[in-house]
């Protein structure tokens, strides 16, 4: 894995986490800063230069917002299959763009505005706590960050395994969606169950719940955050506002359970319908 951004505050702190986790780190990028080290990592001024160095195949990013397309973009154009974007607040014409470019090469984007993914005991990708649960076969996909690791927590305190942790992220537009993510583990052997937290704004939930009807046949737990959120007021995340019927938690639930998902009433729930059902 690369880290573009390692020289920074940010990417020298997550850098340093990733690493006491066990994630196999070969490569930094900061433009003028190669040659340098960084927790032991060697620093490229380019990412080609750390894919040819190192065949990196994967990269996280630590960057301030206006160095973010130019970076994720360089990564694209490096041929690194799987892009995760940590910043937040950047331009939605600037992630269509990058989406598009993505869709081109068949590479992926997770965020921005994400915690990223882990599989526990095995790769942290990203600046979710590493102690949140252990290995097993039930899969979180979520557009929240700190409310996810709440959740989480909970399920490993339970004692139940978990194959993934996805943070999608809570930005309007993004790479990685939730129903892309929910098709994904569908298809895996190793999950057993797919968890989804939620939350106001947009429509991605009730896409997915169109997709789960025809398409999956394992048993799904979903949580949805904001049910008391006022019209109109953005909460926290940028995709996080409603504006009448639209993007509302009610709507999503409804059209979650008319896909057969099991609806958790508080995020505590979650671990309790998940040991019920398996």
């Amino acid at each position: 894995m690369v880290v573009q951004g390692i020289t920074g505050n940010q990417g020298m702190f997550h850098t340093r986490l990733m690493l006491d986790y066990g994630t196999n780190i070969v490569a930094g990028v900061t433009p003028k800063k190669g040659g340098q080290e960084v927790h032991g990592v060697p620093v490229f001024n380019k990412v080609k230069e750390a894919v040819q160095e190192t065949n990196c195949d994967t990269s996280i990013i630590f960057v301030p917002v206006r160095f973010t397309f130019g970076a994720v973009k360089e990564s694209l154009y490096s041929a690194i299959k799987m892009t995760c974007i940590i910043t937040e607040n950047v331009p939605v014409f600037d992630m269509l763009k990058l989406i598009e470019m993505a869709k081109k090469r068949n590479l992926h984007l997770i965020g921005p505005n994400c915690p990223g993914m882990l599989i526990p005991d095995k790769i942290k990708l990203g600046i979710m706590p590493g102690d949140m649960c252990h290995y097993g076969n039930v899969v979180i996909i979520s557009k929240s960050g700190t409310l996810s690791y709440e959740i989480t927590k909970a399920i490993g305190n339970a004692g139940i395994g978990v194959s993934a942790y996805i943070g999608i992220g809570g930005d309007s537009v993004r790479g990685k969606t939730m129903t892309e993510a929910v098709e994904y583990y569908t298809n895996d052997p190793r999950t057993k169950l797919i968890v989804l937290i939620g939350e106001i704004g947009s429509d991605e939930e009730e896409k997915t719940a169109d997709f789960i009807k025809d398409n999956v046949d394992k048993p799904i737990v979903a949580y949805i955050a904001g049910k008391s959120a006022p019209e109109g007021k953005r909460m926290g995340h940028a995709g996080a506002i409603i504006s009448g019927d639209f993007g509302t938690a009610q709507g999503k639930i409804k059209a979650l359970k008319n896909a057969g998902v099991f609806i958790a009433s508080t995020p505590w729930d979650v671990p309790q319908i998940i040991t019920e059902i398996l």
